[in-house]
């Protein structure tokens, strides 16, 4: 991320500045919850994204920061709500907002920051944007609802969840970079590839996701290890085990999935098959081969110090432990 941070640091700096400005109402519950969540610790990946693709595009102008607000804001909302859908109690290390404030507060300051979003997208005035964010957003809801209609399916293939990560994560990824590539006004093979880059930055980033629910610390990881398993969430590396491992294992990964409450003894026992089976290694490579993905989309410009910059965010995205 170095680099990353390097390059754009001061515009990311101008993103903190601008989403204070954005959050401003007259309900004071939602500067605070909103203020909150935006100031816990998130490591600004979305945002980042606009700035270097547009770097990358060529842009030089001013509207990349508030657009790049306006992302990290629809980030914010979807994580607002998927802790009420989820019951998590933390998120980033902290309590989740819901745990704090209440499910009620939780979704509709969510729906504030939704709204608000659409409301700055249409004071920027650019309608190929409008067009992008809100594409993005709603395959978003259509991910959510896809990862609710999957839940505890053990026979999910690799193709539908994949589906899942693509509208649920990697979609507002590919977003964040395609308005870069917008404000840049390069050719459309060009915003295709800045797109694509975005698109298996993201699956490989939830694929990473997907391993540290597994092998992180609680403390690395900011948020309940085992809490995808508890909540029914068949991943990567659970389904790799799952076509690997005997019928009598499958059973008993079957009597877990569908218990209400994850006992220690049960998550060990599970994290112990998914070690058997390299249900971890196999979902790493996975991650690393969408990471040579992104490199190759890369390709199609000219070397720059935004192209490093992407190239090694990409690179980050595959070692790191939270």
């Amino acid at each position: 991320m170095d680099a990353a941070l390097a390059l754009i640091g001061e515009d990311l700096k101008n993103v903190e500045l601008q989403f204070k400005k954005d959050l401003q109402s007259d309900v004071p519950l939602i500067r605070k919850v909103g203020e909150y969540v935006l100031s816990s610790g998130g490591k600004r990946i979305r945002p980042a994204l606009v700035l270097l693709a547009a770097k990358l595009c060529g842009y030089q102008g001013s509207r990349s920061v508030p657009l790049a607000s306006v992302v990290e804001f629809i980030h914010t909302a979807t994580l607002l709500h998927d802790d009420v859908v989820d019951n998590a109690n933390l998120r980033r290390g902290l309590a989740s907002a819901n745990t704090l404030w209440g499910n009620e507060a939780s979704v509709l300051v969510g729906d504030f920051l939704f709204s608000k979003s659409f409301s700055l997208m249409v004071t920027d005035g650019d309608l190929g944007i409008l067009k992008v964010l809100a594409d993005a957003t709603t395959m978003i809801a259509e991910g959510e609802v896809l990862q609710l209609v999957c839940t505890s399916d053990l026979e999910i293939t690799v193709e539908r969840y994949i589906e899942v990560v693509r509208s649920k994560t990697a979609i507002l990824l590919s977003a964040a970079c395609e308005v870069g590539a917008i404000l840049g006004g390069v050719d459309p093979e060009l915003r295709q590839a800045v797109a694509d880059y975005g698109m298996d930055l993201g699956i490989a980033f939830q694929l990473m996701d997907d391993t540290l629910d597994y092998t992180a610390s609680e403390e690395q990881f900011g948020k309940s290890i085992g809490h995808d398993l508890e909540e029914g969430k068949i991943t990567l590396p659970l389904i790799h085990t799952l076509k690997q491992c005997s019928e009598a294992e499958r059973d008993f990964i079957a009597s877990v999935v569908e218990k209400d409450l994850l006992s220690d003894e049960d998550f060990g026992q599970v994290l112990a098959l998914v070690q058997r089976y390299g249900g971890i290694e196999h979902t790493v490579a996975s991650a690393g081969e969408h990471v040579a993905l992104c490199k190759k989309h890369l390709e199609k410009f000219p070397a720059s110090v935004a192209r490093e910059a992407l190239a090694d965010l990409a690179d980050y995205v595959v070692t790191r432990v939270k």
